[in-house]
Order: C-alpha cells, then structure tokens, then sequence
C-alpha cells in the first residue's frame, strides 16, 4: 500500500502567516480607533472648556457692569438720603416759623413789671434766660408766668443772686424753660415741640 504523503507545513505556516497579517491589521485599526476615540474626546473636551471660558468671561463682564451700577446705586442712594435730610431739615424749619413767633410774643408777655432779661438763649427745645429782678417774689411771678404759658413749661430757676446796690437789691437769675406747642402731640411736647 501506498501511502501519499501530503505535507501541511506550508499549508499551516501560510494560516500562521494570515492570522499574524489579520492580527496586526486588527492591531493597527484598534490603535487608530483608539487614537481617534481619543482625539475626538480631546476635541469635545477642548470644546467644552472653550465653552465655558467664554461663559466665564461673559459673566465676569456681567459682574463688571454690575459692580459698576452698584456703585451708581449707592452713590443715587447717598444723594436720595441727603435730599431727603434737606427736606427735612426745611419742613422742620417751616414748622417752625410760626412757633419762633410765639416764642417772642410768650417771652414780651409772661416777663412781669420789676424784671429784665439781659440774655435768651436756645438749645433745641430748650431756652437758657439770663436776666435781672427787683427782687426774689419778681422771680417766681415770672417763673408762675411761664408755667401758665401755652408756649412754655417746666420753668426751672438754676442761680439767683442778690446784688447789693446802695438802695436798691437787684436779683440775678439764670433760668432754663422748654419750648412747646399746644397743638404738639405727645413726643413733640417731649422734644421741646419742634423736630
């Protein structure tokens, strides 16, 4: 019997041959893939940030012309409350025309025969009198008067003085009295009746 003898090596070496051709043409391609996976994520990544520099360089000229008009708001509201002090200042200063009126005619009216005021003074709400008597019974008729004013209250005598001068005893006094209104409220009269 004859045996035919057939020889597979090259045969084998040749499959050996295409799969190792197969296996790096697979190499190359997964490594072409990979390097344009990874271009492409590079690519979105570079994309995003651009993205959001430019949203973050937006929003930090946003805050420019915010911190810009806050500034302008704090400088309109600086004015806005020296406006309003202004007024203020004028209404109170128009309230109180006529009770600087009063005031004089209250003075003229409760100062009784026999005393004389040498100076008037005032702080606020409060009048500060200097002045001169014929006597003590002088002094606490004017301070009754000032107590019965509508205009004036709480008379309070601070220094009396007998002077003696020859024939005649002069008191000195000094005096502090409140301003008030009789049309004030409450606080007002509190405050001297001007605000």
């Amino acid at each position: 019997m004859i045996m035919t003898r057939i020889n597979l090596l090259p045969w084998r070496e040749d499959l050996r041959q295409e799969q190792k051709k197969q296996f790096a043409v697979m190499a190359v391609m997964t490594c072409v893939l990979a390097v344009a996976i990874v271009a492409l994520i590079h690519f979105q990544m570079g994309r995003k940030i651009d993205y959001q520099l430019s949203r973050n360089r937006f929003l930090t000229t946003e805050i420019v012309k915010l911190d810009e008009e806050i500034k302008e708001i704090s400088e309109l509201q600086k004015v806005r409350r020296s406006l309003i002090e202004r007024m203020e200042v004028i209404q109170d200063l128009q309230a109180s025309r006529p009770s600087i009126v009063h005031l004089f005619t209250e003075i003229v009216s409760t100062v009784p025969n026999g005393v004389y005021l040498e100076t008037l003074s005032q702080t606020g709400g409060n009048l500060l009198i200097n002045g001169e008597a014929e006597s003590n019974a002088r002094v606490s008729t004017y301070m009754r008067n000032l107590s019965a004013s509508e205009w004036l209250k709480e008379p309070n005598l601070t220094v009396i003085e007998i002077e003696d001068k020859t024939v005649n005893r002069i008191s000195t006094f000094i005096l502090t009295v409140k301003q008030t209104s009789p049309n004030a409220t409450g606080e007002e009269k509190d405050d001297g009746g001007l605000k």
